[in-house]
């Protein structure tokens, strides 16, 4: 049984949608979940496009509040990741460290320990002299705080009562006047759920004198991704604003024109492969994807993916089916994805070779080489009815109608930019 399968069956048992229409909540045990699947598998839903189809559906959103129990109700229990400041702060990795591999990050904890080691964690404080301190699983101990209501956002607000409920701490660095703590991820999403930087703020601005500073970390294609948030009530968890955001990166960033119009020259058009012509706007996900199935030599299924990462089931598909396109990604059997040798080959490169090798498995199909070499003739990106018209006379596979034509080439346009923003 899938987390789908399993909260359907949950919510038809105790009649869950009912009790939230009567008493505004409905409040779950370990054990309840647990008799259909293991609880952990069935709360984790660290982004919102995780939630099982009858909590998007219905608005619903859950929330630990003890170390056993749950409650379910209409939570805006997520916030949207603010679009990223494109400025990369250049930084040195030290020289006399050989036990971290920059091209070589393979979980939060490494980018956090990279990060600190290269002196990211101490710009992004504006503190030389932070020392990393806690971390790991912990209990909340006891606190309450309100919640907006997403059906009545401005007047209506939930309160929720925590008990000793676990939380975890992926980083932790104390500096002479504050504390800040780091929610570590190693994929690229659009919202976070903000209980992973709240409950922690919560609990050691109740311990420690200093003042607690909840930063969001995201590591992924070699860059590391800073951002800071206040809570402007404290007791308030849906007051939660940016107040700092900034990109660093160890490695090489200088990619010019003539680089990629180097590739252009050299590149050898391949045959389409006989894979649906991709449908995935962001190439940073292709990429984050291809990371992901990296960090885990076992193969994934497509359920694997949208349970574990920010993908929902159609988005794996197409993203994965992308990754295929560009032969970074193979598929094994039915539904089983792992990251193809080409793929791991190009992972292992620093910042600069590594797009470069990307942008050379995009520009090596003829509908993208023509394209861009249009956008550069030209110096502005092609009208989709003139990509339409490439995209007719490249041989793609399964795209046989207009209106497919013209979702395609929302994705050909996106690679592009894609491509022209690598440029400084």
């Amino acid at each position: 049984m899938n987390n789908n399968e399993a909260w359907k069956e949950l919510f038809r048992e105790y009649d869950i949608l009912r009790q939230i229409e009567h008493y505004g909540q409905f409040r779950i045990s370990a054990n309840q979940i647990r008799s259909y699947r293991e609880p952990r598998l069935m709360t984790k839903f660290d982004h919102r496009i995780n939630l099982p189809y009858v909590f998007s559906h219905n608005d619903l959103s859950i929330l630990p509040v003890t170390r056993g129990d749950y409650i379910i109700s209409h939570f805006d229990a997520y916030h949207e990741l603010e679009q990223n400041n494109p400025e990369i702060i250049k930084l040195a990795a030290p020289d006399n460290i050989q036990s971290l591999d920059y091209n070589n990050i393979s979980s939060e904890a490494i980018a956090l320990n990279c990060a600190f080691a290269a002196g990211i964690i101490s710009d992004f404080l504006e503190d030389d002299c932070i020392i990393p301190t806690v971390s790991g699983r912990m209990g909340t101990g006891d606190f309450a705080f309100t919640i907006d209501d997403r059906h009545d956002k401005l007047s209506r607000k939930l309160n929720v009562s925590v008990s000793n409920a676990q939380m975890e701490i992926d980083g932790a660095y104390e500096g002479n006047s504050f504390l800040a703590i780091l929610e570590a991820k190693r994929e690229l999403s659009e919202d976070f759920i903000t209980r992973q930087i709240y409950y922690p703020f919560r609990v050691w601005q109740a311990r420690i004198t200093k003042p607690v500073r909840p930063v969001f970390f995201v590591y992924s294609n070699n860059i590391f991704s800073l951002y800071e948030y206040i809570f402007t009530d404290v007791n308030n968890y849906s007051s939660i604003e940016l107040i700092r955001q900034k990109n660093y990166s160890v490695s090489d960033i200088h990619i010019t024109k003539q680089d990629i119009l180097r590739i252009l020259e050299r590149v050898k058009i391949v045959d389409e492969p006989e894979i649906s012509f991709p449908q995935a706007d962001k190439f940073s996900r292709v990429i984050n994807l291809c990371e992901l199935l990296d960090e885990h030599e076992l193969y994934k299924s497509k359920q694997e993916i949208t349970e574990q990462y920010a993908f929902d089931s159609r988005q794996a598909d197409y993203y994965a089916n992308a990754g295929r396109y560009l032969g970074l990604i193979d598929k094994n059997g039915k539904s089983l994805y792992s990251l193809s040798d080409n793929g791991k080959r190009i992972l292992s490169m620093n910042y600069k070779n590594r797009q470069l090798a990307f942008c050379e498995c995009i520009l090596s199909h003829k509908i993208f080489h023509e394209t861009l070499m249009l956008y550069f003739k030209t110096g502005q990106l092609p009208k989709t009815t003139s990509i339409t018209e490439i995209m007719k006379h490249s041989g793609l596979h399964a795209v046989d109608s207009e209106e497919t034509f013209k979702r395609r080439a929302g994705t050909i346009r996106s690679w592009l930019n894609w491509i022209a923003d690598l440029i400084l």
